[in-house]
């Protein structure tokens, strides 16, 4: 240790929790701490450590999110002699989310803050094409406290409701600000656990500070020019690349080494001291549940320097998306829909285009159920169900009525429905209906927000134009003009993307009309 006074530094070893050597130490300002052979002397807790792989990735993981709640400080991570991770303390998150995702990925996440009268709330989230397969890149801090709270956190997912494909999980960092008092760390031994007062003002204020920041910052994907794979500075981003089948032709030969020689040393009573020569590994993202598909797009860096050369001003995200003018040229395997703008071009999924416009026409009408118009049945429709469920469907019948299904009971186990909103897909009406039961029946409960959300979901689903249907010219144009005119025209409720964008550039690029 050593003081900002000039005062002699102090060097300390401290071997199995005893003071093994004191003496005087010129180090830098600051404390530095080594730790090595981690349980040496407890072959019980010794036993029950995972893999190299698997603690060096924890190792990571909890070195990024340090990283992410304290920009302000330098972080740099050494394994064996190579670098795996290294910030450059600038107080900048963006800079930080670069070092640990690649510039890339920073450049497409967007900043958003948020207050209420106890809270504040502010961090970066990733625009929709940027996905993983689970919630553990969705990091929260509660007053510079990395916790896990599973309310938040799906809340967050809630968040970008039509704007994420299904099964996938958005980069987000999310900084809370509150009085301490509001929350309780005391729920868990590792503290990551908490509980919070006001909990629902908190959601409230996530959810939609989050979902205005996406709704504005939402755009056309850019297809751009593919770039040839650079070798990344660190062997953090080289273990997210490097093959599954390497790993497991590497691996087991020398791990199955080191446990036999580790059971012999204790059948003798002798310390065990792990000293692995292993380089790291895929294996570790892959038993945390993290993806291969990280996208690094950074310059070797000379060793003692800092890794990236990027401006530290990374460009931000348009926040005003505006649809583009498009000229219909043609279409595409009776799927896709080709259009130009003086930009570059365009490719529309026709079926998610439609899609997106029934979708919002739906929702309207299920949200207004009073105003519809109805139809009525010359025969009525028959539904027969088993007694529990039956009885299940008797207990809802105002929470379908809210949805504009008008259940009569006939018989014990039989329920007719008279009429319907002439607004229901012609043709489809007993499925919509029979869906819309299916979803009380699963549910065992009626949230009628979920159920009418979910019923506009499916009817736009249905009524939609599909794949391999040949359009005319003219029906081209007068889709693309009622996708203009849509609330958000760049996603299917499923969170696909609607409309894709070349580059005239990039297209220029490809066909060597410029050469840079």
């Amino acid at each position: 240790m050593h003081t900002s006074d000039g005062t002699a530094g102090t060097y300390l070893e401290i071997e199995g929790g005893r003071l093994t050597e004191q003496r005087a130490g010129a180090l830098r300002q600051g404390t530095d701490i080594r730790i090595g052979q981690l349980f040496f002397n407890t072959p019980a807790r010794l036993k029950y450590m995972k893999t190299l792989q698997t603690e060096l990735g924890h190792t990571i993981d909890l070195m990024n999110r340090f990283a992410l709640s304290y920009p302000e400080v330098s972080f740099r991570l050494v394994n064996d002699g190579k670098q795996l991770l290294q910030t450059a303390g600038s107080g900048e998150v963006r800079r930080v989310l670069a070092d640990i995702y690649g510039v890339a990925i920073a450049k497409k996440m967007v900043a958003f803050e948020g207050e209420s009268p106890d809270y504040q709330i502010e961090g970066f989230a990733s625009l929709p094409e940027i996905t993983r397969a689970n919630k553990n890149y969705i990091s929260l801090f509660v007053n510079g406290r990395w916790v896990k709270q599973y309310a938040i956190a799906n809340t967050v997912h809630k968040a970008y409701h039509t704007f994420l494909p299904l099964e996938r999980q958005p980069i987000v960092v999310l900084n809370i600000k509150g009085d301490p008092y509001l929350t309780d760390v005391n729920v868990h031994p590792s503290k990551q656990q908490i509980r919070l007062s006001k909990e629902k003002e908190l959601l409230e204020l996530v959810h939609d500070t989050i979902r205005k920041a996406i709704q504005t910052a939402v755009r056309a994907p850019v297809i751009e020019k593919p770039k040839p794979a650079k070798q990344a500075p660190s062997r953090q981003l080289d273990l997210w690349k490097r093959p599954v089948e390497e790993t497991v032709r590497r691996e087991p030969e020398t791990l199955k080494s080191m446990d036999w020689k580790q059971e012999k040393l204790q059948e003798r009573g002798e310390d065990f001291h792990l000293e692995p020569k292993l380089e790291p590994v895929v294996k570790t993202a892959h038993e945390q549940g993290w993806e291969q598909d990280r996208e690094p797009d950074r310059e070797p860096a000379e060793e003692g320097k800092m890794p990236y050369e990027e401006p530290e001003n990374y460009p931000a995200v348009d926040a005003s998306p505006q649809f583009p003018e498009l000229e219909v040229v043609g279409q595409i395997h009776g799927t896709y829909i080709v259009a130009q703008s003086s930009d570059g071009f365009y490719l529309i999924d026709q079926h998610a285009a439609q899609e997106r416009i029934k979708y919002e026409f739906f929702r309207e009408k299920v949200g207004d159920i009073d105003s519809n118009e109805r139809q009525s049945l010359l025969l009525p429709l028959t539904f027969h169900y088993s007694r529990d469920e039956a009885l299940h469907l008797k207990e809802q019948l105002n929470a379908l009525e809210e949805s504009g299904v008008f259940l009569e009971e006939f018989g014990e186990t039989t329920f007719i429905v008279r009429e319907y909103p002439t607004w229901f897909p012609k043709g489809f009406e007993q499925e919509v209906i029979e869906d819309l039961i299916e979803q009380v029946l699963t549910e065992r409960r009626v949230d009628i927000k979920k159920l009418r959300e979910e019923a506009a979901i499916m009817m736009s689903c249905k009524r939609s134009i599909k794949a391999n249907h040949f359009l005319q010219k003219h029906d081209m144009e007068r889709l693309l003009a009622d996708l203009k005119n849509a609330e958000q025209p760049f996603t299917c409720p499923h969170g696909r993307p609607v409309i894709i964008h070349f580059k005239t550039y990039d297209i220029e690029k490809m066909f060597k009309r410029v050469m840079n």
